[in-house]
């Protein structure tokens, strides 16, 4: 039977391939890559923050308490989205959109170096295997054509490398800070920490845009109908991770996440009428067979 973490990262994967397509179709109409990042966050904190009243209304529960060690993760995890947000952003203008996301899968096995270190969360070795597997996909992405050499300084791998390493390091603090909360319910702690982040990086953001591009918060609610679907498919889709952190290692729930390879390249291909090269295809079947071992041995 298939653990119910598995169906809600497989479902948190597809809402994230449609958020990032929205996003890329963003850098087209005039937004920065920071009014991009900023319209992730600005409407799917109002609705974390309603989901949570909602749910303690409806179960007559108090807000749970919340300690400095949870604040902690939630900065941690906030900054590190933000930044590796707009990395991936700036990311989609050097390859195409499948290659771009498959970038920043370069997270995976940071995460299990951080899950060690930072939560005392070991990953059993066949997991491990499962995870090198995708590794190997990703190097054979970052495979320059024509060059005969991993392409691992250019502006693409570079911005793809600090996604992930960042990307990386807010899974773990999300899967921190819903173990600080004291509730049997996975989707509770997961919201209450959703809402949590989410309000936090929409005030950061909203500071940061105010000093550094003045008017980007303008254009971001003057562009409303799209920046709203970014928001809402931005927070549907961090609610299921948070939810599989709340019931996983991050370290198996990010790599599992790397499906969102194969619909991101279904996106490409009949949306912005991307192609792949061969090499390309067999590094996201890698990814894809990482995946099938990871769903089997854990």
């Amino acid at each position: 039977m298939i653990e119910p973490w598995v169906l809600v990262a497989l479902a948190a994967a597809a809402v994230q391939t449609v958020r990032f397509a929205l996003q890329k179709s963003l850098r087209g109409t005039g937004l920065s890559s920071g009014g991009a990042t900023f319209s992730r966050f600005i409407f799917a904190a109002p609705i974390a923050l309603a989901v949570t009243a909602v749910w303690l209304a409806l179960r007559g529960e108090p807000l749970p308490a919340t300690t400095l060690r949870f604040w902690t993760f939630v900065a941690i995890g906030g900054l590190s989205q933000i930044v590796a947000t707009m990395a991936t952003v700036q990311l989609f203008a050097e390859r195409n959109f499948a290659v771009g996301v498959a970038f920043t899968k370069t997270e995976t096995i940071l995460v299990v170096l951080f899950s060690l270190v930072l939560l005392g969360e070991p990953v059993a070795p066949a997991g491990l295997g499962a995870i090198l597997i995708g590794v190997v996909g990703v190097m054979l992405l970052s495979w320059k054509t024509g060059g005969g050499r991993l392409a691992l300084f250019n502006r693409a791998s570079g911005l793809g490398l600090v996604a992930g390493a960042l990307f990386g390091l807010a899974a773990i603090g999300y899967r921190g800070a819903t173990l600080e909360i004291a509730n049997d319910s996975a989707f509770f702690r997961a919201v209450v920490t959703l809402a949590a982040v989410t309000t936090f990086q929409s005030l950061a953001m909203a500071a940061y845009l105010r000093m550094a591009q003045p008017g980007e918060m303008t254009r971001v609610a003057k562009r409303w109908r799209v920046t709203s679907l970014v928001g809402v498919t931005g927070m549907l889709g961090s609610l299921g991770w948070f939810v599989a952190f709340a019931l996983q290692n991050a370290a198996y729930v990010r790599a599992l996440g790397q499906i969102e390879l194969v619909f991101s390249l279904m996106v490409s291909w009949f949306l912005f009428k991307d192609r792949s090269t061969r090499r390309e295809v067999v590094g996201m079947v890698l990814l894809l067979a990482s995946i099938v071992v990871l769903i089997l041995v854990t």
